[in-house]
């Protein structure tokens, strides 16, 4: 984390930077008149909640795999747990950088939950005295706090489902975190009415898209493929749901999408077969490397993400 670590930030540049300020190059076309050409992101500013969730669980994660503390991780998670205690309820701008007014995302607040879950779960078990137990009991009242306020506020019956934003009637694929984040278990009927509900209004063609373009609350004008990363999320789930079969099966198709030297891209359309977006795309890479994890061990990183998975560790 560079800089201080109340001021997190949702990205930085290679070398660190902090400010990443975004503008437009109108004097360039763009690819195939794909418009407009910015330098930058001006998501570096904007307020994303997920991603205290993601840190968290890149530290417990890295420890349980035998990787040694870092001496800053301590100092991160005293001064970025008390103001993300006072920040999750409020709207934000959610894992796909909305250009348009801020919203409750369910899966952000799923992610804040994981923040508090896996911090409670690692200081209870290296606790030396009453303050570091007390510490962690707060962590799991916040925690078990935003879980039930996800349940409450971010479930649809009538759908059966859970929504993208609050009192919304969208599905979202980042909706899948809550069965791969350990939110709720696999066998729960609202992970797999979810599921279901993902599958009937986002699969285009056997690959995911990251929500419904036409309904869209991102702000930004335009028709987009199918994202890549979500489908490999698709994967993972059903890896959990005991759909081995049907994991297998989308894996392969994702594998087969991949150019000449093994690279993919943010998107795909199905329509035209080729490749859309930022080309190569981390994102992408990183989902052939889960999911084939989560294929072939015993104990796949989906699996080791849960917090039972945790504390037994």
């Amino acid at each position: 984390v560079a800089g201080n670590p109340e001021q997190i930030q949702i990205m930085y540049g290679v070398g660190g930077e902090r400010r990443l300020q975004e503008y437009e190059l109108p004097w360039l076309s763009g690819y195939e008149n794909s418009l407009p050409v910015r330098v930058g992101n001006g998501a570096a500013t904007q307020v994303q909640l997920d991603v205290y969730g993601e840190v968290a669980d890149a530290m417990i994660q890295a420890l349980r795999g035998g990787m040694p503390q870092h001496p800053r991780s301590v100092a991160i998670s005293k001064v970025v747990m008390p103001y993300l205690e006072k920040i999750w309820h409020l709207p934000d701008a959610g894992i796909w950088e909305i250009r348009s007014e801020p919203r409750h995302f369910t899966h952000s607040k799923v992610m804040a939950w994981v923040a508090f879950d896996r911090n409670a779960t690692q200081i209870a078990k290296a606790a030396e005295n009453d303050e570091d137990r007390a510490l962690a009991s707060h962590y799991r009242r916040v925690a078990d706090e935003i879980h039930a306020d996800v349940c409450r506020n971010g479930f649809d019956a009538d759908l059966g489902s859970f929504v993208q934003t609050y009192g919304s009637k969208e599905v979202d694929a980042s909706l899948l975190q809550i069965v791969l984040t350990g939110f709720l278990a696999p066998e729960d009927p609202r992970v797999t009415g979810t599921v279901a509900q993902i599958e009937r209004t986002l699969m285009q063609d056997g690959l995911l898209l990251r929500y419904d373009n036409e309904r869209s609350v991102d702000g930004v004008a335009g028709r987009e493929g199918t994202f890549l990363v979500c489908s490999f999320w698709l994967a993972d789930a059903y890896v959990l749901l005991g759909r081995a079969d049907d994991a297998a099966r989308l894996f392969e198709r994702l594998c087969d999408l991949c150019n000449d030297v093994g690279l993919l891209a943010e998107q795909y359309d199905p329509k035209d077969g080729r490749m859309l977006g930022n080309f190569p795309q981390a994102f992408s890479h990183i989902g052939i490397i889960n999911t084939a994890l989560n294929l072939h061990r015993a104990v796949c990183p989906a699996l080791a993400r849960t917090s039972s998975e945790l504390e037994g560790a």
